[in-house]
């Protein structure tokens, strides 16, 4: 990955890639899900809540990894080994792989897929009567015979055992000479020798096997995985209406009738309710969007906007922005840490910044709430149906009353009462002759 951060912690539609196939086990029915880890990197930052982790002292291969979980295995009466790098796993795979090893009698079961280029992935060999015999790598096909290097059907990496079997087994395991690794498939020679049952569970979807070691990986698992929330989505009752430039992470939700727009991107923890419309070109994270309201390329933050409220066009609502039924944050206005009341209007070329702004109020064109004196923050507090004049800048702390008046241009330092109009004074002057003294400089 040629990344300081982790490789299964590069995050896929928003959700860190080490989460997908946790989240995937527990959906599946996963009494407990282990998490291996190395003692050299944190994963805890992409562990959804309740994870168990266990060290893998050395870095001695796939084997190794799953020895080192080889308590939690004894205690286990079945057990699923599923890749941090392999995020398309979906609950629906884990629970065939579980049901066909069940139904087999099987004490160990590999997830397959059948490809038409294999390539170096590892061939499975089964026997005449179809279980599986081997696993034969193919990393130097120079010294694999041909006929295995025919075979179509691979292991993808994804197996279930019985937890006693592999418990008995791993600690049989040998070290590759060439690379001083312990490798999993090899515990199946081992319970075959024993008689037991070694069974294949060939998997519908072979982007099951689609791991990922490079940033072209990545972008093509991802890729994939944005198809697969769109679709749900859209079969759910939402319209996307250009599928190939509307991006959706994997937690955003979505009620039924709600339209995307193109160009969008919801991000992170987004809820938007029914009837709502958002977009073209909206990115949302982290936020919430109300039932029937509108939010034209803008961009939100950690913003709350109500039932339907208007935003946009070009709109920035920033952490804390919150917005009730029926406002509006119109174009080129940017709104942090305020609440904008029902029905308040802040139409254009506005900046509201720590402000309370009363139910049905009016901003004109050009409103500033200048809140920060250069060492703290303070509040503005505008009363319900306050009607704020074109270009005034409001000094926090300051407060105008209910159904008051500023005039245009006004700078507002104090408290305005109730129903008062408030104007600030400054004579205009024109001072003749002002250009041509200007040029006369500039020339000398």
């Amino acid at each position: 990955m040629r990344s300081a951060l982790p490789k299964v912690l590069h995050p896929v539609c928003g959700r860190p890639m080490i989460a997908w196939p946790v989240l995937a086990a527990r959906e599946a029915g996963a009494g407990r899900v282990v998490v291996i880890v190395s003692p050299e990197r944190d994963l805890s930052p992409g562990l959804p809540e309740g994870t168990e982790t266990v060290v893998q002292p050395t870095s001695d291969g796939t084997g190794g990894a799953v020895r080192a979980a080889l308590d939690v295995i004894r205690e286990s009466a079945e057990v699923v080994v599923l890749s941090g790098d392999h995020p398309l796993v979906t609950p629906e795979l884990i629970s065939g792989l579980v049901d066909s090893h069940r139904a087999a009698g099987a004490h160990a079961t590999v997830m397959t897929v059948e490809l038409d280029e294999p390539g170096s992935y590892g061939r499975v060999v089964r026997d005449a009567s179809g279980a599986v015999e081997r696993i034969v790598e193919t990393k130097d096909p120079e010294r694999v015979p041909a006929e295995i290097l025919a075979i179509r059907e691979i292991n993808t990496g994804t197996y279930c055992f019985d937890g006693p079997a592999l418990a008995d087994a791993l600690p049989r395991l040998a070290k590759d000479e060439a690379t001083g690794e312990y490798f999993l498939p090899e515990v199946l020679p081992i319970l075959r020798s024993e008689g037991r049952r070694i069974a294949a569970h060939v998997a519908p979807d072979p982007s099951i096997n689609l791991g990922v070691n490079t940033r072209a990986d990545l972008a093509l698992v991802t890729a994939e995985a944005r198809r697969r929330i769109l679709e749900r989505h859209m079969l759910a009752g939402v319209t996307v209406v250009d599928p190939q430039s509307t991006w959706i992470d994997a937690d955003v939700e979505i009620e039924p009738d709600v339209t995307i727009e193109p160009g969008t991107y919801l991000r992170g923890a987004t809820r938007i309710a029914t009837g709502a419309v958002v977009g073209p070109h909206t990115t949302a994270t982290d936020s919430r969007i109300g039932a029937n309201a509108a939010v034209v390329r803008s961009h939100l933050v950690e913003a709350e906007v109500g039932e339907g409220c208007n935003v946009g066009p070009f709109a920035y609502l920033r952490p804390g922005a919150k917005l009730a039924a029926g406002a509006k944050a119109g174009t080129f206005v940017e709104i942090k840490n305020s609440v904008i009341e029902a029905g308040a209007k802040v139409p254009h070329l506005s900046y509201v910044g720590d402000a309370e702004v009363g139910e049905g109020a009016n901003l004109g064109a050009g409103t500033i709430t200048a809140n920060y004196d250069g060492f703290r923050k303070h509040r503005t507090k505008i009363g319900e149906r306050a009607r704020i004049g074109v270009h005034t800048s409001l000094v926090a702390p300051v407060a105008v009353g209910p159904e008051a008046y500023t005039g245009a241009g006004a700078v507002i330092r104090k408290d305005v009462g109730a129903g008062e109009l408030a104007v600030s004074d400054a004579k205009q002057r024109n001072i003749e002759g002002y250009a041509d003294r200007k040029k006369a400089r500039e020339d000398s």
